[in-house]
């Protein structure tokens, strides 16, 4: 079963343009189909639908999220029709699986006092790693960018003096999103501590870099943004994607267009992005009361 998963993983990576994040997913979801198919004396081209019902059925008796319920069947149903292109079957047994409706989950914000809290904090200017950080944070709210495409910027997608960067979004699409000058303030200050940083690897093109001059990764940024929520005691659940809705909320609660915001997030929809149309209703509701002839 090893060889059509790392042809399909591969199909995934060359031909599709699939981010290491979707490709390492899908392979732990085949991986693990694969194991309840050897157990029921199944292989690829040989199980059918009902079989696959039954391994769903498994998950929703360990009450896996449907988020990953519905993630899994998205790649086996792309497996399935890869074996299909490839002649290996003749049928996709995932297609008459019915996809289970997922929870509408409004995204957790910050407030922008909470913004204001967690970004600021008296920086030791002569220490690199904190500068470094403070430069992370102002940066991922200022853009809206996703922790692994912060990332994944190199020095060469940085435009300071037109505050723009290039971004690599999902899919490997590139799109210029802007920063402000808070944001170019810290950059400016980070670029030179980051030469001590990179002193070990003088030729690694990565913005940010950890203590041994190696590309940051989105484990780091994570443990960064649960230590700060710890040093200004909120107690709300907050996640590294937060900053990011933040971004969106308060762009939307200060009159920004929906489409505009779209476009600087990233999003392939825009019904994406109107789960952020949930996150202010005082300030709708006060644009409804201003605006309509009839309110």
């Amino acid at each position: 079963m090893k060889k059509e998963v790392e042809e399909f993983l591969n199909y995934l990576r060359l031909e599709r343009n699939a981010s290491p994040h979707t490709v390492s997913n899908y392979h732990r979801d085949l991986k693990q189909l694969a194991e309840y198919l050897k157990e029921n004396v199944y292989t690829w081209r040989s199980v059918d639908t009902i079989a696959l019902r039954g391994f769903l059925a498994e998950l929703h008796e360990r009450q896996l999220k449907k988020s990953s319920i519905i993630r899994k069947l998205a790649c086996f149903r792309s497996f399935f029709e890869f074996c299909l292109r490839k002649k290996w079957r003749d049928d996709n047994p995932a297609r008459a699986l019915a996809t289970p409706r997922k929870e509408q989950q409004i995204p957790g914000f910050l407030t922008e006092q909470e913004t204001t809290k967690l970004l600021e904090w008296p920086v030791e200017l002569n220490d690199p790693l904190e500068v470094r950080d403070r430069t992370i944070l102002e940066l991922l709210y200022a853009s809206g960018l996703r922790v692994s495409e912060l990332i994944a910027l190199d020095l060469e997608d940085l435009h300071l003096k037109e505050r723009l960067l290039r971004v690599k979004g999902k899919g490997k699409k590139e799109r210029i999103v802007p920063f402000g000058r808070e944001a170019e303030k810290w950059l400016r200050e980070y670029l030179p501590a980051r030469k001590k940083l990179s002193a070990s690897r003088p030729a690694t093109q990565a913005v940010f870099l950890n203590y041994r001059g190696e590309r940051l990764t989105v484990r780091s940024v994570q443990r960064l943004i649960q230590q700060r929520i710890k040093q200004i005691a909120l107690n709300r659940r907050i996640s590294p994607h937060s900053l990011r809705h933040s971004f969106a909320s308060h762009l939307l609660s200060r009159g920004a267009d929906l489409r505009a915001i779209q476009e600087l997030l990233g999003h392939k929809s825009l019904a994406t992005t109107q789960k952020y149309t949930h996150l202010d209703l005082s300030h709708l509701l006060e644009v409804y009361r201003r605006s309509h002839p009839r309110s």
